[in-house]
């Protein structure tokens, strides 16, 4: 249903499951910010309290935290559905992002030709840990019917369309796979070895690093146990928050690799912190399109991670040998080793992975597609 707006902004309702600083957040910033002017953004998070991507809003982009919007979690019940449904109807596109905002959708797809509500567009990015394995039978059937008036449902990977197309049965015309994608010239810039404000990276030092919400999902203890073999040359530098800090620290102690291990915490410039990584390295039990693997690329690094998701088919054809099987601690060990064992091989896969990053995942690109996505879940001929 297009919306006529009068050439007052177009009013966005964005409802996360979370508004961290993780990738799907971050996407999130970067459209914003490239769609600029002519919207009106209003952001709700399913975990109140978790909105630290605000931060990384443009000064010129119209966005705000609406006060008394619905709790997107809580117990199913029609009278919390039609609140949820009134709750979208000042507004010309609804966005839905995960499980945590599925609520959200289902009361939509009660209550939308009743109430004229405007289209929904639901992004799925991935799982947490208790889906990581196996996905939920009964959530399964809950998404195929939230998600059933969506104009569109639209993944970053291949095995998470594969996903919407059988397990939550949606038409293939409304599920839409966009690559992740980021400002691959911002991540080829060198970085001086002083530019963070809590790490200086010495002469003599090789850096292991990450970039990951500190969650259960992303098994960070398992990276330790990947990188505590390697000789003292070697850091493992971990950017990011979460509650597995001190479970990964804990791991560093028993390991005796604590001296070697760091954890600054979140980095607002992430091309700052990629830039002064020797090896980007993975070690989650599930992932989908991580934005995280494109930053490394695009900084020119070799990647090691287990196949999870699209991780296998995202590096270059020369980093595919340094991908390990999901859950093989040791064949992500070994990579690990063999590629901090070579400055030339690391060399050699940085510069392949750097070159696909431009080709393959540049955000304008991703922007371009979005823009589309968008336009014609309003009926335009153009977003905004």
């Amino acid at each position: 249903m297009a919306r006529v707006t009068g050439g007052k902004p177009l009013r966005i309702l964005h409802l996360h499951s979370s508004f961290g600083t993780g990738g799907k957040e971050m996407r999130a910033v970067a459209l914003m910010n490239a769609f600029g002017k002519g919207l009106r953004h209003a952001i709700v998070s399913a975990q109140p309290g978790a909105t630290g991507a605000k931060a990384l809003i443009g000064k010129d982009v119209e966005a705000g935290f609406p006060f008394g919007f619905p709790p997107l979690a809580g117990k199913f019940g029609i009278r919390r559905m039609q609140k949820l449904a009134r709750a979208m109807k000042d507004f010309d596109l609804v966005l839905t992002y995960n499980w945590g905002a599925m609520d959200a959708a289902m009361a939509h797809a009660m209550f939308a030709p009743s109430m004229g509500l405007p289209p929904l567009v639901h992004h799925e990015d991935g799982f947490n840990e208790d889906e990581a394995v196996r996905l939920k039978p009964t959530r399964n059937w809950y998404r195929m019917v939230a998600l059933s008036r969506a104009s569109a449902v639209v993944v970053p990977s291949r095995r998470l369309e594969q996903v919407a197309l059988r397990a939550w049965r949606q038409h293939p015309g409304k599920v839409v796979r966009i690559p992740n994608g980021i400002d691959t010239a911002a991540y080829a810039r060198p970085v001086k070895p002083d530019v963070l404000p809590r790490l200086v990276k010495r002469r003599d030092e090789r850096w292991v690093g990450t970039l990951a919400g500190l969650r259960p999902v992303k098994n960070l203890p398992r990276l330790v146990r990947a990188f505590a073999g390697l000789d003292d040359l070697w850091q493992l530098v971990i950017f990011g928050e979460g509650p597995e800090h001190d479970a990964i620290r804990a791991e560093a102690e028993a390991l005796n690799v604590a001296h070697r291990v760091f954890l600054p915490g979140h980095v607002d410039e992430p091309w700052k912190a990629t830039g002064l990584f020797d090896i980007f390295a993975l070690s989650s039990d599930s992932e989908q399109f991580p934005l995280s693997v494109v930053e490394g690329m695009a900084a020119g690094l070799p990647v090691v991670a287990p196949a999870v998701g699209d991780i296998a088919e995202i590096v270059a054809a020369e980093n595919a040998p340094y991908i390990a099987p999901p859950g093989d601690e040791a064949a992500l060990s070994d990579a690990l080793a063999a590629v901090a064992a070579s400055q030339s091989l690391r060399e050699t896969i940085g510069k392949a992975n750097r070159a696909r990053a431009a080709a393959e995942f540049d955000r304008a690109d991703m922007v371009s597609a979005y823009a589309a996505l968008y336009a014609r879940a309003l009926g335009r001929e153009s977003f905004p």
